[in-house]
């Protein structure tokens, strides 16, 4: 009974070690994942890094929007100040005969105001609703405590031919967050984009490797044969020495091609979110759809739906915006103002609150610059050349954007045929090489001819690998583009709500 209590622990200690053991957590891969195109881009917007870069940019985007919203909006603003003591000697004037006497300050004064505050993005100008009481305690004084209320108090400033930031914001913002909202989805077809790029990297590094070992395979039967011909006559040393160095370059050559695929599986599981236990198995697509896009129908959808457009829009605003800031500070300035309110004064709140007078409080402030050496007018001129040279890189730049759309259609409606004739290609090199092989062992042919007819079929399998890679890569290009799914023939679009939510 006690040996047997003895040996329990140790045995399931044994066997907890084995367990993890091999099962990775002493340097062996704990998962394997077989993955398609699809399965790779899937993952990499849901967990990448930077699907989370851009989901956080687009947020800081979204804040500011609402801070923006916010502005437009009444505001309640209390403001307080407390405990202000004051016990000093200052000069006081006597009004009749002019003399300083100096005498003795010993008060504390607070004050309470509570406003509501409402912007008008129409004019520019600036609405408060204001309520407010003051006690002033003087303690040198026969009567030491003395309140000032006022139970309600309208102000209104009305700047007249001044820059009106809030108008101009409530053009901008609204299509600055429009743009925000294309640019994450561009942002995560971008991330589509990378994900194939780094898929079918590892797929050519999965197809080298492949090859090479395959090449060491072949290039081992042929040497072999080749000594036996060498043996009868009918083929020479230097043949069997070509083979033979064949056969070494080619097995230094599956060093350097493991390298390259765990380069490339690494790479590709660090963008996807997964650490080094997992090992990453890629699944070929087997065809290409047969997709023709139009170049009209391309390049109107990413007019309509990309931020390439709101973009030029934006830049032609903010210099507009420039030049209206530029005129607003020329001429002449003028700030209306005025307010309606009730106040009283007493020693106690009800007298305070009591029969309050009414005060009204109406001005018109101007200021005109006399002489400014052309500074104002210099200015407006400066925004207005700026303004110009906007418009003209934005047509510069609309020129060059079609120009591009046209050629990235061209080239993606010609990768459909070309993966087409890769795969006969890659067909045909496979059953030249067998065939080769066959009469390599006949004797019908020479080392160098079977070398070539090898390298071929490496060149056609690489080839048909980079080509599939190509059509993808750009059919994700067009998508980031036009924000649009050809394949499944609907916008590309993101639940902001559920976003902005999290």
């Amino acid at each position: 009974m006690d040996t047997t209590r003895k040996f329990f622990p140790c045995f399931v200690l044994t066997i907890t070690f084995l367990f993890f053991f091999q099962n990775g957590l002493y340097g062996q891969n704990l998962y394997k994942l077989s993955m398609t195109l699809d399965d790779v881009v899937e993952t990499a917007r849901e967990q990448s890094q930077s699907a989370l870069i851009a989901k956080h940019n687009f947020l800081a985007n979204y804040w500011q929007f609402r801070s923006y919203k916010a502005k437009l909006l009444p505001s309640l603003n209390l403001g307080a100040s407390l405990g202000q003591y004051n016990r000093s000697i200052s000069a006081l004037q006597n009004s009749e005969t002019g003399e300083y006497n100096y005498v003795v300050n010993n008060n504390m004064n607070n004050s309470l105001t509570l406003s509501v505050d409402q912007e008008v993005a129409l004019t520019g100008g600036r609405l408060s609703l204001i309520t407010s009481l003051n006690r002033l305690d003087q303690f040198s004084s026969q009567n030491p405590v003395t309140y000032n209320s006022q139970p309600v108090k309208i102000n209104y400033s009305q700047p007249i031919k001044a820059y009106n930031s809030l108008k101009w914001e409530k053009t901008i913002e609204p299509l600055s967050y429009e743009k925000a909202k294309r640019e994450y989805m561009e942002r995560l077809e971008e991330i589509n984009l990378n994900a194939v790029t780094l898929f079918f990297a590892v797929l050519s590094a999965q197809i080298e490797l492949d090859m090479a070992l395959k090449n060491v395979e072949n290039t081992e039967l042929s040497l072999e044969i080749a000594k036996e011909r060498y043996k009868i006559g009918t083929i020479s040393r230097n043949d069997v020495l070509s083979l033979n160095l064949r056969l070494v370059n080619s097995r230094l050559e599956i060093g350097d091609r493991e390298l390259d695929l765990e380069l490339a599986k690494l790479n590709l599981r660090t963008y996807l979110g997964f650490n080094e236990n997992t090992d990453i198995e890629l699944i070929l697509p087997e065809s290409t759809p047969e997709l023709n896009l139009l170049y009209q129908d391309v390049y109107n959808r990413s007019i309509k739906n990309s931020s390439y457009a709101l973009q030029n829009e934006l830049l032609v605003l903010n210099a507009e915006q420039s030049v209206a800031q530029a005129k607003s500070t020329t001429g002449l300035q003028a700030n209306f103002f005025a307010n309606f309110g009730l106040n009283q004064r007493g020693k106690n709140l009800s007298i305070a609150y009591s029969n309050p007078m009414d005060q009204e409080v109406i001005g018109l402030s101007l200021s005109l610059p006399i002489l400014d050496w052309g500074m104002g007018k210099g200015n407006v001129k400066l925004a207005k050349s700026r303004e110009e040279v906007v418009k003209a890189q934005v047509e510069q730049s609309m020129t060059q954007y079609k120009q591009d759309v046209l050629i990235k259609v061209m080239q993606f409606n010609k990768l459909n045929e070309q993966c087409n004739i890769s795969l006969q290609a890659d067909s045909i090199a496979k059953l030249s090489f067998e065939i080769a092989n066959e009469r390599f062992k006949n004797g019908s042919i020479t080392v160098i001819e079977l070398n070539t007819a090898q390298n071929d079929m490496k060149s056609a399998a690489s080839r048909y690998v980079a080509d599939i890679g190509n059509y993808w890569k750009n059919y994700y290009t067009i998508r980031k583009l036009s924000l649009y799914d050809y394949l499944e023939k609907q916008e590309i679009d993101v639940d902001f709500d559920l976003l902005t939510d999290n």
